[in-house]
Parts: structure tokens; C-alpha cells; sequence
């Protein structure tokens, strides 16, 4: 059975790039899209010719998050994402699914040893986030807006909730409580985003920042990420991923108690759903 193809992998120069091209649905996730991407970041970790790692995405969105319309083109018949039983998804499986399908994809390209930067335009909408914070750089175009809307499903963030480290604390309670969103300045002047550049430089610039890294001795930059990453997870970066993923089901199992396991598709997640769409 043959799929759709929706992630690139090219070679240019001493900088692998990585791109999700699916304009169309906003470059929304399926978990045909993420196992395709897991396969770029690690061929990219293992090749020997790249000393950086760039993750772009096409059209006028980054991504829209996770594809909720129950299809995946990109699946080439394999079965992934979470078991249904009599069409009804249970607690367990649904676990087990987003602990290797998003938790463990986005803890692993963290700490891939090469530095790695993203290039943000548009909106960046919940699992958006998970494709952009496991990277050490992030570059965002002017246009570029930040928002993790799923306290309106009931949750209080996306799976990889990195949202106090990366906005502080009470900016990140505040883009919670309210379902709101972040420019790219604003992310900017939390440290989130380190440059914003206009849209039309938004590749170039990247791939000339990736060229200059390249030029340095790979093994200090290995070390150089490490010592950084290092420090996070000492002061807790890693324990409260973990503790807050646990949080994250808790909402997901009062969700499927209260619909007896099946499916919702509320009017909010409409919003998040076809925000790519609007101009």
C-alpha cells in the first residue's frame, strides 16, 4: 500500500535539512508524518557529511498541530497511533501511543548531538511546539504567532510541556489560561526565539547562520549542547517534562471517561484545527 510522502531530506553542503511539506492541511502531524520525521532527524544524526540540522516546513504555516481529522495519508498501511476497541480508544493504549509517538520522538531530536535550528513562520499551533522546541535555535519570521490552545480540550498543554522554560512562568500561565498567543517579538523577549527576521529572509538567514555553525569543530559543539542541556536537566528540565506528560493523560482519561472512550470533535478545536487556513 502506497502512501503520500510529506517530509524531504536533503544535503546542503555541511547543513542537513529537514522539511514537512504539506501546505495544504497547514502542515498538520499524523503518526505516519512523525515516524517520517524521526526517520529524517535520525538519518540526519547518522550522516556523516551534516554538522548541523535545520527543520523547516512549507507554506504560509509552521504547522497547525496535530491532523484531527482521523485520516493519514502518510501511513503506507502501517498501524500507528493509538488501539481502538469497538471503536473506542482506551486510557492504556492512548498512553503507550504518545509516550513513543510524541514524547520520546521530542526528548530524542533534543538531544541529537549536532546543533539543530528551526525556521518558524506563520502559526505555530500545540504540537507545533513539538516540532520547534526540541531545537537549539529557533528563527522565526515577523509574522510568526506562538499559541498552545488545548485548555479548551480540557488539557493544560501539548505532551512535550516545555511552556515555563521556554515563556517563563507566569507568561506561560497566562498564554494557558487565556488560549492565547505569543508574536514573534514577544517570543522573542522571552528567549524563546532567537532571531526575528522578515519573511522573505527567513531561509536564507537560517541556512546562513546553519553555514556559519558548520564551520565550527563539531566535537565543541557537541559538548557545547551537552553542557547546556546538561544544566537544564539539572535544574529539573527533564523530570518535569515527564511529570507533566502524566498530567497531560490525566486530562486525556477524564476526556475519555466522560465519552465513554470515543472520539469528541469539539467547536473549539475547529479554531485549532483550520487555523492555517486563515489569512
Amino acid at each position: 500500500m502506497t502512501g503520500e510522502h510529506f517530509v524531504r531530506y536533503e544535503l546542503d553542503g555541511a547543513v542537513a535539512v529537514i522539511t514537512l511539506d504539506r501546505p495544504d492541511a497547514a502542515n498538520a502531524q499524523t503518526p505516519g508524518i512523525l515516524q517520517d520525521l524521526d526517520a529524517a532527524w535520525r538519518r540526519a544524526e547518522a550522516d556523516p557529511e551534516a554538522r548541523v540540522i535545520v527543520f523547516t516546513t512549507t507554506g504560509k504555516h509552521f504547522s497547525a498541530g496535530h491532523d484531527m481529522s482521523g485520516k493519514d495519508p502518510s501511513a503506507d498501511g502501517r498501524s500507528l497511533g493509538p488501539a481502538r476497541v469497538d471503536g473506542k480508544i482506551e486510557a492504556t493504549s492512548y498512553y503507550d501511543w504518545e509516550t513513543r509517538g510524541y514524547l520520546e520522538y521530542a526528548r530524542r531530536w533534543r538531544e541529537i548531538p549536532k546543533p539543530t535550528i528551526a525556521a518558524v513562520q506563520g502559526k505555530c499551533i500545540a504540537a507545533g511546539l513539538m516540532l520547534c522546541w526540541p531545537c537549539d535555535l529557533i528563527i522565526a519570521a515577523d509574522n510568526a504567532q506562538f499559541s498552545d490552545p488545548v485548555g479548551l480540550l480540557g488539557i493544560m498543554g501539548v505532551e512535550y510541556h516545555a511552556h515555563t522554560w521556554e515563556f517563563g512562568a507566569r507568561k506561560a500561565k497566562e498564554l494557558l489560561f487565556t488560549a492565547s498567543s505569543l508574536n514573534a517579538e514577544e517570543a522573542r523577549q522571552t528567549g524563546m526565539v532567537n532571531h526575528v527576521v522578515p519573511l522573505d529572509d527567513l531561509r536564507p538567514f537560517t541556512m546562513r547562520l546553519a553555514r556559519r555553525i558548520a564551520q565550527m569543530d563539531p566535537w565543541a559543539l557537541r559538548l557545547a549542547k551537552r553542557a547546556v542541556n546538561q544544566t537544564l536537566d539539572t535544574m529539573g528540565f527533564s523530570n518535569s517534562i515527564a511529570a507533566c506528560f502524566d498530567m497531560h493523560h490525566l486530562g486525556h482519561t477524564r476526556a475519555l471517561a466522560a465519552t465513554e472512550g470515543k472520539t469528541v470533535v469539539m467547536a473549539d478545536l475547529e479554531r485549532m484545527k483550520t487555523a492555517g487556513r486563515s489569512a
